[in-house]
């Protein structure tokens, strides 16, 4: 199990199960509210005290309406809030505190407030171009102003004056820093919770990764492929296998000690079975279900001569286990047998909705598990198609035909004898092929009656070649 991850200074579990994922940011309209709330008692302090004009007083009521007005118009004409919209609404309001500055006779203290408040609410909702953008409509307010109304100065005020403005102005500015900093701590306990809700994800895919075969997990994983009932047609190499004498060894082992020997034997297995890159189907009793070319494909080829290199690998491996399980006792000699079918299958998930296993179906499937059943102990069956597909890498010998329903005709197979890379002069086969000839010949198959015939007609060949 994964630890959970710390969490930062002040944030409890508790936290974690009790407050929501995150505060939502303090709106527009109740942080215009307040700024121009502010302003209104900037106003009408600096007009109770004889130090503006007392026509300005029409002002407070303007202030205080303004917000309710631009909220419910921009809403009626705008309903999508963007981050542009929300921009250019502040730039609305940075003509107006430029046109209010004047009116106010630039005094010092008000004037710096005002700029004080909306250049923190311009930071905050659009950053250093918002402030610069709302700056330049501040300039342009006053300007026009100054241009309609005219400029008269006054930059010395009150002391009551002055602080009214600063705790209208210092209250506003730690409201709206509450709020961001609620904002940065949501932030932050919403980026624990996705940290440790993604690791927890994590760790139960893996968990889960382990009941499919870890190239489909990671194709549903990566979002490669859906879960939902589909199929397609592939041309797949289908293995099959099973051991040879294991039903005798179940009758003689307790089921404790059978289970730990069968677990053992799967888990080399898969580990071969992935290195060559097989999708592990299932585990039926002692039986592997192995297929090459889904999800991923290296093409009909390749993934052929994969598939047989894995089933070589195994049959090699049987050896080191055999050693091994004689020294914890097990007398009785295991063999692995394998089937390996080359062709068209239909691939994917079968089932229902609630409850689907992916898998493949076809004939190539029966083939491939006819064959198993039919080899010898340590012996690799192939049909023909996966033959044709081999041959120029792995030695082969023909094991004649069979009957297998869904087939017409009789189906030619073949032994898996070994790389021809690795077969070395002791070798028992000889194979040529060119035009106008072709010779496969099996030593080990040959009796001694048919040695004379089989020299007397390769004598007659060479013969007849030097002649000409």
């Amino acid at each position: 199990m994964m630890n959970a991850p710390l969490m930062p200074s002040g944030i409890t579990a508790m936290d974690r199960k009790q407050r929501p994922a995150a505060i939502p940011p303090m709106p527009d309209y109740h942080a215009r509210v307040m700024g121009y709330m502010a302003g209104g008692a900037i106003i009408m302090t600096g007009v109770l005290i004889d130090h503006f004009p007392a026509h300005l007083i029409w002002l407070v009521p303007l202030a205080l309406l303004w917000p309710h007005a631009l909220y419910f118009l921009s809403r009626a004409l705008l309903p999508k809030r963007t981050a542009v919209v929300r921009e250019r609404i502040l730039l609305l309001d940075g003509v107006i505190i430029g046109s209010l500055i004047v009116q106010l006779q630039f005094s010092l203290i008000p004037a710096i407030m005002l700029l004080l408040m909306v250049s923190f609410s311009c930071i905050i909702v659009g950053g250093l171009r918002a402030w610069a953008m709302n700056m330049v409509a501040l300039a342009l307010g006053i300007a026009g102003t100054v241009a309609v109304l005219g400029a008269e100065f006054q930059p010395e005020i009150p002391l009551t004056l002055a602080m009214v403005s600063a705790v209208a102005t210092a209250v506003y500015v730690c409201i709206m820093a509450f709020y961001t900093y609620q904002q940065a701590r949501a932030l932050v306990l919403a980026k624990s919770q996705i940290q440790y809700q993604r690791e927890q994800s994590i760790a139960l895919s893996h968990k889960l990764a382990k009941y499919l075969s870890p190239q489909v997990w990671q194709s549903i994983f990566t979002g490669e492929r859906d879960v939902r009932l589909e199929t397609q047609r592939k041309k797949l190499a289908v293995f099959f296998s099973d051991i040879q004498g294991f039903t005798e060894l179940s009758e003689e082992m307790e089921p404790e000690g059978l289970t730990d020997l069968l677990n053992t034997y799967f888990t080399e297995m898969s580990q071969i079975a992935l290195k060559y890159g097989g999708t592990i189907d299932k585990f039926v009793g002692d039986s592997i279900m192995i297929f090459f070319g889904d999800p991923t494909s290296q093409g009909a080829k390749n993934d052929t001569i994969a598939c047989v290199a894995m089933a070589i690998e195994m049959r090699k491996h049987m050896t080191v286990l055999r050693q091994k399980w004689k020294s914890q006792g097990i007398r009785t000699p295991l063999e692995i047998r394998m089937g390996i079918s080359t062709g068209f299958c239909t691939v994917g998930n079968f089932g229902a909705d609630n409850r689907m296993d992916y898998t493949i179906i076809g004939k190539e499937v029966n083939l491939a598990s006819r064959l198993e059943e039919l080899g010898d102990p340590g012996e690799i069956l192939v049909s023909y198609e996966t033959f044709s597909l081999i041959k120029d890498r792995i030695m082969c010998r023909d094991k004649g035909e069979i009957t297998v329903k869904g087939f017409a005709r009789p189906v030619p197979i073949y032994q898996v004898i070994d790389f021809r890379q690795d077969i070395g002069n002791s070798r028992s086969f000889i194979e040529h092929e060119g035009d106008g000839f072709a010779m496969y010949l099996d030593s080990e198959k040959v009796d001694a009656n048919e040695r004379e015939q089989i020299i007397q007609a390769l004598d007659n060949a060479a013969r007849h070649l030097r002649e000409d």
